[in-house]
């Protein structure tokens, strides 16, 4: 097998997945369409959650992603009901979350979508950002 870049991984994994623009997650988000099982999770690391993040996302790093998702999301078991669960990964720019869904997709999550052009992308379109000294 030939040596895969990091950006080939990507594009193999954005074959696999669904991605959804700033506008559809707000969509989702908005309280009047009645989506209280969406889970957004910010594949991030903490240094960078630390800047800001959408506004009702956890927090769970890529790289304890598969291990902590139970224990963080799901109160510690994953049951079958839980696969389709509606969920949203983001990363910076798309790349990690994209990674991160195709992963969850492998676990046998069923619906899972990743925010193309990521966190930057939602800030850059004066979306509402979220930070943790506002808690």
């Amino acid at each position: 097998m030939p040596f895969r870049t990091f950006d080939d991984l990507v594009a193999e994994a954005k074959r696999t997945i669904t991605e959804i623009d700033g506008d559809e997650l707000a969509e989702l988000l908005d309280p009047a369409n009645d989506a209280p099982d969406l889970l957004v999770i910010d594949v991030r690391e903490p240094d960078e959650r630390g800047r800001g993040f959408v506004p009702g996302s956890i927090g769970l790093p890529r790289g304890l992603l598969e291990r902590d998702l139970a224990k963080t999301a799901f109160g510690g078991t994953v049951r079958d009901e839980d696969l389709a669960r509606p969920m949203v990964l983001y990363c910076a720019g798309g790349a990690r979350s994209a990674l991160a869904a195709a992963s969850l997709r492998a676990m046998g999550f069923t619906n899972v979508q990743s925010l193309a052009g990521g966190f930057g992308a939602w800030g850059k379109s004066g979306r509402p950002i979220e930070h943790p000294r506002s808690h």
